[in-house]
């Protein structure tokens, strides 16, 4: 019974992805977020049917469990552009670094004025972290593991959602910029929208969300306890 219950709701979140992607596609506008479209009619299709949390959670284990396969895909636009990655891999890797440097010091000094307590501000500051490294970053500093991946959440959603419009508004139109910033601030939802912008915008957001990934587990160990 465990096991049905499971399979249909992995099947409800996938037919609930494809319904929200294809409004994505169907109306441009920020609020026709895939993500968050999707966790809002999770959240109903749940409520609704008395679904409790524990039960979903077998089956968001398993969906999570299968992010680090479907990672692996940024590889092929990245492959595909290698010819711009060689060009501009050192401003490429300045950026991500200052970027990670940027928005992991600065939520924690603003939380500390605020005065949050120390688990809430390790989980802030992997906000820009893709979710794997966020979990074991939080774990080694002692903050809370499941804060972390909400704020990551929330931090993909949001920054994917108003990415392409505020580049609209500052009129960034270099698909490398856009690629590498999105990445390297919103991880795996800001890649897989950039991919969805054009293939330079997916291999340049690909590779912002690896590095700043791979720097952020090197890096947030040493500079958290600096910070607090």
């Amino acid at each position: 019974m465990d096991f049905l219950i499971t399979l249909f709701l992995i099947c409800m979140t996938i037919a609930i992805y494809i319904i929200c992607r294809h409004l994505a596609f169907k109306y441009k506008h920020p609020f026709m977020n895939i993500v968050f479209l999707g966790t809002a009619a999770v959240i109903i299709v749940l409520t609704l049917s008395g679904i409790s949390y524990e039960q979903y959670t077998p089956a968001k284990d398993i969906m999570i469990f299968l992010l680090g396969p479907a990672t692996i895909a940024f590889a092929l636009p990245l492959y595909y552009k290698r010819d711009i990655v060689k060009t501009y891999l050192f401003p490429i890797f300045i950026g991500i670094m200052l970027g990670v440097l940027s928005t992991a010091s600065s939520i924690v000094l603003i939380g500390k004025f605020g005065g949050l307590p120390k688990e809430l501000l390790v989980a802030m500051s992997t906000k820009s972290v893709t979710v794997p490294i966020a979990i074991e970053v939080a774990k080694i500093m002692g903050g809370d593991s499941g804060l972390a991946v909400a704020f990551c959440a929330l931090t993909g959603t949001f920054g994917s959602m108003m990415a392409f419009p505020v580049y609209k508004y500052l009129r960034i139109e270099d698909p490398v910029a856009q690629g590498l910033a999105i990445g390297t601030l919103a991880h795996g939802q800001g890649a897989a929208l950039s991919l969805q912008e054009g293939q330079t915008q997916g291999a340049m957001g690909g590779i912002a969300m690896a590095l700043a990934a791979i720097f952020s587990a090197f890096v947030l160990p040493f500079l958290l306890p600096m910070l607090l």
